[in-house]
C-alpha cells in the first residue's frame, strides 16, 4: 500500500510498516562485531524511468579520501552498484579513489557527479567541470550528472545549465540530468525540478525526522512539530513524473554513538532510519557515505525491506527526543531574512552538522567554502537579530560565530571577540 501523503499514517500503513516486528536478528541485520554471514544487497529499484536500476542501499562518496579504493571494493562486494560524488568532495580524492577502484568494472556500476552552480557560469564552464570528473573517475561518462545542492529556483532556471546537460547527453558525457538539495527552499526548489520535466534524478535530504508521518503517534511526547509537510507530496509527484528519487541525510545528523546503548536485537539505528526510508514506496533508493568496511556491512544489513520493524520506532523516536533539541533542520529555512547582514543560518549550522555530528572537519570546511563569506559578520554583530528565529529553539545566535572561526579558512577568521 502506498502511504498516505496528507502528514498521517493511517492505521493499514502503520501495520504495514510493523508487520515484520517479531523478526529474528539474521534478518534485521545484526549490530557490528555480532558473527553472522556477510550481509549482501537484497534488492534493486527503478530509478524512476531512466532504465537503471540501483541498489536500495547506495554509496554515498562525500567522505571519502584518497588511497580509500578498499572501502569503494567491499561496497561493490556486498552488492552495491550505485556511487556517488562530486567534484568538490575531498578536493577531488573522492573522485579519484572511486575511479581507481572501479578502473575496469565500468559495465558494473552506476556512477554519479555533481557540480555547484552559483548562476554565472557558461556552457564550456560546466563542460569543463564535468571532463575534470571524468578523468578523475576514469570514464567516458557518468550516469547522473547532478546541479548540486540546490536552494535558488532562479538558478535552476539558468538556460546555459539546460543547453550544457542537452549537448552533454549529446555527446555521451552524461547520460541523465538531476538536482540535488538538502538546504533552504528545499520545497520550492523540487516542485520547479519536478515540474520542469527538465531533470531526470532528484537526490533529496528525506529523514524519520523531516517527514510529518513520523510524529503522528509521538505528538504529545514532543515540545516542536515537523516543518516538511511538502517532502511527501514532492516523493509522490516525482514518483508519478518517472523522476528517480534517491534520498539523502537519512540519519537525521548521524550522531550514532549516542545510539549504541539502546540498540537491541540485533537492529542498529542506522537501519531503522534507512527501513523508515525505504518503507515509503516513493523513494527509489539512499545514499549514506560509506567510509569503512565494517559500516558497509551494518548498512547493507537494511538492504531488501519495505517496512520498518516494531523495535525500530522506539529507537527513532528516542533518538528524536535525544537530538531534537540540537539539530538544525536545515532545508526547513525558517531562519531566511533573520540576518540583516544576509548570513544564511540554515547553510553554515548545516557545515556545522559535518563537523560536529559527523567528526568530519574536512568536509565541513570544503562545504563552507561554498557559502563565500558565511558567518564572517556574526564576528561583529551585536544587535543579534537571529535570536529567536529558529522554530525548534535553536540558539543560533551562540552558534553561528563559533562555526565560521571553526571552518573558516586561514585569513577569514576576522578579530578576536
Amino acid at each position: 500500500m502506498t502511504p498516505r501523503l496528507d502528514g498521517e499514517l493511517g492505521r493499514r500503513e502503520f501495520l504495514k510498516r510493523t508487520a515484520l516486528a517479531g523478526l529474528g536478528a539474521g534478518l534485521l541485520g545484526l549490530a557490528p562485531g555480532t558473527a553472522q554471514a556477510a550481509p549482501q544487497v537484497h534488492r534493486y529499484n527503478p530509478l524512476g524511468k531512466t532504465g537503471l536500476k540501483v541498489s536500495d542501499i547506495s554509496f554515498g562518496g562525500s567522505r571519502l579520501g584518497s588511497g580509500e579504493e578498499r572501502v569503494v571494493l567491499h561496497a561493490l562486494e556486498r552488492g552495491v552498484n550505485y556511487f556517488d560524488t562530486a567534484e568538490s568532495y575531498t578536493g577531488g580524492s573522492s573522485e579519484t579513489t572511486i575511479g581507481n577502484a572501479l578502473r575496469g568494472k565500468r559495465d558494473k556500476v552506476y556512477l554519479t557527479s555533481k557540480v555547484y552552480v552559483s548562476g554565472g557560469e557558461r556552457v564550456k564552464d560546466f563542460m569543463g567541470s564535468l571532463e575534470g570528473s571524468l578523468r578523475r573517475l576514469r570514464t567516458d561518462r557518468v550516469d547522473v550528472y547532478f546541479h548540486h545542492a540546490v536552494n535558488d529556483v532562479d538558478r535552476l532556471k539558468k538556460p546555459e545549465w539546460h543547453e550544457f546537460t542537452d549537448l552533454a547527453k549529446k555527446q555521451g558525457k552524461i547520460r541523465f540530468s538531476g538536482a540535488s538539495g538538502h538546504a533552504g527552499r528545499l520545497a520550492e526548489c523540487m516542485d520547479y525540478v519536478v515540474d520542469s520535466g527538465r531533470f531526470d534524478v532528484i537526490l533529496i535530504a528525506y529523514n524519520f525526522g523531516m517527514d510529518p508521518a513520523f510524529y503522528q503517534r509521538f505528538t504529545r511526547g514532543f515540545d516542536f512539530i515537523s516543518r516538511h509537510p511538502d517532502l511527501p507530496r514532492i516523493l509522490k509527484k516525482a514518483k508519478a513524473k518517472g523522476v528517480g528519487v534517491v534520498a539523502m541525510k537519512t540519519l537525521m545528523g548521524a550522531r550514532l554513538n549516542d545510539m549504541r546503548p539502546y540498540e537491541k536485537g540485533g537492529a542498529t539505528f542506522a537501519q531503522a532510519a534507512f527501513r523508515w526510508v525505504l518503507s515509503n514506496s516513493d523513494v527509489d533508493a539512499l545514499i549514506i557515505s560509506m567510509t569503512g568496511q565494517r559500516d558497509i556491512d551494518e548498512y547493507v544489513g537494511a538492504s531488501g525491506w519495505k517496512a520498518t520493524a516494531r523495535q525500530d520506532l522506539p529507537l527513532l523516536y528516542r533518538y528524536a527526543k535525544l537530538n531534537g533539541a540540537s539539530y538544525c533542520r536545515h532545508a526547513c529555512n525558517d531562519c531566511a531574512g533573520a540576518c540583516p547582514h544576509g548570513v544564511p543560518i540554515a547553510d553554515v549550522l548545516r557545515t556545522r552538522m559535518y563537523a560536529v555530528d559527523y567528526g568530519d572537519l574536512r568536509l565541513a570546511r570544503s562545504e563552507y567554502s561554498l557559502l563565500g563569506a558565511g558567518a564572517s559578520a556574526c564576528l561583529t554583530c551585536a544587535h543579534q537579530s537571529c535570536a529567536g528565529s529558529c522554530t525548534y529553539g535553536l540558539p543560533v545566535q551562540t552558534l553561528l560565530r563559533p562555526t565560521h572561526r571553526m571552518l573558516a579558512g586561514p585569513g577569514r577568521t576576522g578579530p578576536a571577540v
